[in-house]
C-alpha cells in the first residue's frame, strides 16, 4: 500500500488568507513607524534650534547683551555678507563657518545635509540661497539704529527668537505670506524662545498661514521702547 504524498504547497485560498493577514499587519505598522520617524525629525529640530539658542547666548555674553541683527525681512535672502546678521556672526561661537564662507567655498547647506542649518523636514527652495530657520523678524530690525538687547526685551521667556522658516528667508513671523514660520512636523512648528528653550507648537495656535497670534507662551513683537518695525501680515 503506497504512503499519501505530502502537500506541496499553499492552496489559493490559503495563500489569499496569508497575504490578507500580511496587508493587515502593514497596515498597523506602517503608520506608527511613518509616525516615529516624524517624531524623531521633530526631535533633531528642537535640537538645531537649541544649538542656535547656545550660539545666541554666548553671542550675548560677547557684545554686551545686543542681540545679532535679523537680517533681510519679507524679501528672499540676497544679502549674505553682512557679518552682524545672525547666519554669520552666530555660527562660529559653535565651531561653524559664517554663511557667508559657505556660500563663497559653494558649500552652503541644504535639504537633507546633517546640519544644525537644516530642519529634517525642510524643503528645497528656487532662492539662490537656502536657510530651513530664520530669526523672530521683529528682532533687530535694521531699521532699529541700534540692535536690540535682552535686558530691553519685556518677558524673554515667551519672545519667539527662531522659528522653522521658509527657507528663502532669514527673518520669519506666522503670516500668510510666504516668509511665515512653517508647521512642517505634521502641523507643528518649533521655535526657540529668547531665554534658551525651544518648544513645538500648533501652526494654527501661533496663526502660520494667517497671521501671528500673541499668545501668553509665545509671541513675536517685542513690547520694547525705542524704534521697532511696524506689525506686518
Amino acid at each position: 500500500m503506497k504512503q499519501r504524498q505530502g502537500r506541496a504547497g499553499f492552496t489559493l485560498i490559503e495563500l489569499l488568507v496569508v497575504i490578507a493577514i500580511i496587508a493587515i499587519l502593514a497596515g498597523l505598522v506602517l503608520p506608527a513607524l511613518t509616525r516615529a520617524k516624524e517624531k524623531s525629525k521633530a526631535t533633531q529640530c528642537l535640537s538645531n534650534l537649541r544649538q542656535w539658542n547656545l550660539a545666541l547666548s554666548l553671542y550675548m555674553h560677547d557684545n554686551n547683551d545686543a542681540i545679532p541683527r535679523r537680517g533681510q525681512g519679507i524679501q528672499p535672502l540676497h544679502d549674505i555678507d553682512r557679518p552682524e546678521d545672525w547666519f554669520n556672526a552666530l555660527p562660529p561661537l559653535i565651531g561653524l563657518p559664517t554663511y557667508q564662507t559657505m556660500v563663497t567655498n559653494g558649500t552652503i547647506p541644504k535639504p537633507g545635509d546633517t546640519t544644525i542649518y537644516v530642519c529634517p523636514t525642510a524643503k528645497p527652495t528656487t532662492n539662490d540661497y537656502f536657510l530651513a530657520y530664520a530669526m523672530n523678524f521683529y528682532l533687530s530690525p535694521t531699521s532699529r539704529p541700534t540692535p536690540h538687547r535682552l535686558s530691553e526685551i519685556p518677558h524673554p521667556s515667551s519672545l519667539a527668537f527662531m522659528a522653522d522658516g521658509g527657507c528663502a528667508y532669514s527673518s520669519t513671523v506666522p503670516s500668510s505670506q510666504p516668509y511665515s514660520v512653517q508647521p512642517r512636523h505634521v502641523q507643528r512648528a518649533n521655535v526657540a524662545l529668547l531665554d534658551g528653550h525651544a518648544q513645538s507648537f500648533a501652526g494654527d495656535y501661533l496663526g502660520c498661514g494667517v497671521g501671528a497670534k500673541e499668545q501668553a507662551d509665545v509671541r513675536w513683537q517685542t513690547e520694547s521702547d525705542g524704534i521697532n518695525h511696524a506689525p506686518i501680515p
